[in-house]
């Protein structure tokens, strides 16, 4: 019983990684990867970025809402809509 149980566990949790929508690596060239690398540091590192990280710091982020930064300030929105851009989907983005 408990080797069936273990394999059925080990398909279910193969199963969820790999159809997973969530891709947690890119497969990149090395040079390509400290390209991207190079790039989000960069991004990370904006004043406009670090001061929102601070404000968040500040805030408190919980675990049922995001934080959403607009021109109008910020506000406490749900994680669907937040990432979801609102129901305008994240393609068209800019």
């Amino acid at each position: 019983m408990y080797m069936r149980s273990t394999k059925l566990l080990y398909i279910s949790c193969n199963n969820i990684r790999m159809g997973s929508p969530i891709k947690l690596k890119q497969k990149l060239s090395p040079k390509a990867a400290a390209a991207k690398k190079r790039r989000d540091i960069a991004a990370a590192m904006t004043p406009k970025r670090r001061a929102r990280k601070a404000e968040n710091q500040r805030i408190g982020q919980r675990s049922d809402s995001d934080l959403h930064h607009s021109p109008s300030g910020l506000k406490r929105v749900s994680i669907k809509n937040n990432r979801g851009n609102f129901g305008n989907g994240t393609k068209k983005e800019k």
